[in-house]
């Protein structure tokens, strides 16, 4: 007899096929429910891949802007803005180094048009640098503010609940124990709490996370580089920086015609530099007299006297090299120092026209100097007629050229001075309205004085002496008196105290983000069939890392102390194993301990 069987939708016959589908099945829901259980370890977005065929003007916008503040393109940005800070530091720049930029356009007749074309002479505001600057803005707000505000949720929430099968974790271990079920979980609650996880029931598990630093970390990071971006830009706006030579004696008040140079930030405003004023008092100096470093500065610094607005009351101050001397945002640096011997200039008929302390600039690490003395007012010459006298001076502290006469300094320290002079009468062009230099002479319009020879009259004093020139047309008397002068740099520059709290806070962030590790833990407790209380633990971190099966080693044997193995549990089977330095206390070996370092394979049977 032939029996006929029917089957439709809802009745399908159980076979090879039919079983097949039914594992796939089984084995997609388990990789759900695994992906659920690991989700929200990290706030990096998900990154969808564009329809493209579909995408049109709005999906284009938007994928453009998924790419721009995803941390791959941040960081590619951070990278390019490294690179094109390269070349401020190599090629001389406008806002710096005028005299250098002058010195490159001559010497490269090439290269200057193109590097004009290129904005390569102000890197820092070219718009190819401020494009990438504003890039980069615009690409860590766009990825910190979305993370940000995904990480409060997380902390708003709580830890997903355990998986059906925590076999499949990376690290697992399971026991069997006379205790209930729910002395295990309030037990294991109480662990986790005590060793900072956030914990709690969920169903017949207990549910912990631990590590939200990392991401808090991470987040700190990103939003210190903001800071520091906006610090950085704020500062270059309303920055100035100006300096200014003072002899020992003389001062200097914060106003714009008191500085030889000044440069300022687009933004700046002369109504913003700080109210001071200072004297210097003194300068000291010291060397190294012998061994193969002498000459080599010991100590430079200077004591000045100053007052913090037009009614500040006097204070006294030391100011020494990279000590500065702050007065609210602004910063007065000892950056350069030399020598002003003190010259006396008479005319022929014996009256004063000059005596000053005339600054000369270094020449070397010996302190070999030079400079100009200028008289341009109150002069006659022997026919009664008014002129104007140049002197160039040579100076050295410690003279070392007596046998061959050349102007050469052994030691930086006055122990030797000498003043070499050669003389110059005529027009200085000072009243041509063209702004000259202090430490040079316009000898256009300037004739020699001559000497017995015919040639350019000159002389080397020691302090004392007094040089006679030609003619009558007067004396000039170095004084034994050298001053020491000092050259100071003001720098104010707002933003630099967000600038630092924001660099301190980005390394401390980047400190978190590397050493903290988040992970999950579950500790699920049911009784069996045979009814004794089966215990399980699994872990699961954000990377694979030696950290999580040691803590969950640690753990279980604290828990297993608790809620000891049941005496006829059997050792549990398991197919693979990750080795852990901890066990867990108990009989090492005995069938009742815990096997925190074995991690089953899939399709291991529970014990």
């Amino acid at each position: 007899m032939s029996t006929t069987s029917e089957t439709g939708p809802e009745h399908t016959p159980a076979g090879p096929g039919g079983a097949a589908s039914d594992a796939a099945a089984r084995e997609r829901e388990q990789d759900r429910e695994l992906g659920e259980a690991g989700s929200q370890l990290s706030t990096a977005p998900k990154e969808d891949l564009p329809n493209l065929p579909a995408l049109g003007v709005v999906g284009w916008a938007r994928w453009f802007w998924r790419q721009l503040t995803s941390m791959r393109v941040a960081l590619l940005l951070l990278l390019l803005l490294s690179l094109a800070a390269i070349p401020g530091s190599l090629i001389p720049q406008t806002g710096v180094d005028e005299t250098r930029v002058a010195d490159f356009r001559e010497q490269h007749e090439f290269l200057a048009p193109l590097y004009d074309k290129l904005g390569m002479f102000n890197v820092y505001g070219s718009v190819w640098f401020s494009a990438i600057y504003i890039l980069l803005f615009i690409s860590l707000i766009g990825c910190i503010a979305p993370r940000t505000w995904q990480f409060v949720g997380q902390l708003r929430g709580r830890p997903p609940g355990a998986p059906k099968r925590l076999t499949r974790l990376p690290a697992y271990t399971t026991w069997r124990t006379e205790a209930d079920p729910e002395q295990v979980r309030e037990a294991a609650l109480a662990l986790l709490r005590k060793r900072r996880f956030r914990a709690h029931l969920a169903g017949d598990a207990v549910a912990a996370e631990k590590g939200y630093l990392r991401e808090a970390g991470n987040l700190a990071f990103h939003l210190a580089l903001i800071v520091m971006l906006i610090a950085f830009a704020w500062g270059q706006l309303f920055k100035s920086e100006g300096n200014k030579l003072i002899v020992e004696g003389n001062g200097f008040a914060n106003t714009l015609t008191q500085y030889d140079d000044f440069k300022s930030g687009n933004l700046f405003d002369v109504a913003d530099l700080e109210p001071f004023s200072f004297d210097v008092k003194s300068f000291t100096g010291t060397y190294e007299r012998s061994g193969p470093n002498k000459g080599t500065p010991r100590t430079y610094e200077t004591e000045l006297v100053y007052t913090e607005g037009a009614y500040g009351e006097e204070k006294t101050t030391t100011v020494k090299v990279n000590e500065p001397l702050v007065i609210g945002d602004a910063k007065v640096y000892l950056v350069s120092h030399g020598y002003a011997p003190v010259v006396t200039v008479r005319d022929g008929d014996g009256k004063v026209v000059f005596k000053d302390a005339v600054p000369l600039l270094p020449l070397d690490s010996n302190v070999t100097s030079s400079g100009v003395v200028k008289v341009l007012d109150g002069y006659r010459n022997a026919q009664g007629e008014k002129e104007q006298l140049g002197f160039n001076a040579f100076f050295v502290p410690t003279f070392g050229g007596s046998e061959s006469g050349t102007m050469l300094s052994q030691f930086p320290g006055l122990d030797y001075p000498v003043l070499a002079l050669s003389a110059y009468h005529g027009d200085l062009k000072a009243d041509s309205g063209i702004p000259q230099s202090v430490y040079q002479m316009d000898k256009t319009k300037m004739k020699e004085f001559k000497d017995s020879d015919g040639e350019l009259f000159k002389k080397m004093l020691t302090p004392g002496e007094t040089m006679t020139l030609p003619g009558g047309a007067g004396t000039v008397t170095f004084e034994k008196e050298v001053r020491e002068w000092a050259g100071f740099q003001m720098v104010q520059e707002p933003g630099g105290g967000w600038a630092l709290g924001g660099s301190i806070v980005a390394i401390a962030g980047l400190a978190g983000s590397l050493f903290i590790q988040r992970r999950r833990v579950w500790v699920r407790a049911v009784e069996g069939p045979d009814g004794v209380t089966v215990v399980e633990m699994a872990g699961l971190g954000r990377s694979e890392s030696a950290t999580v099966p040691e803590e969950l080693g640690d753990l279980a044997g604290i828990l297993y102390d608790r809620a000891p193995g049941a005496p006829d549990t059997p050792e549990p089977e398991s197919s693979a194993a990750s080795p852990a330095p901890s066990e867990p206390s108990g009989s090492p070996g005995s069938p009742d301990s815990p096997d925190p370092q074995a991690v089953p394979a899939e399709g291991a049977e529970k014990p």
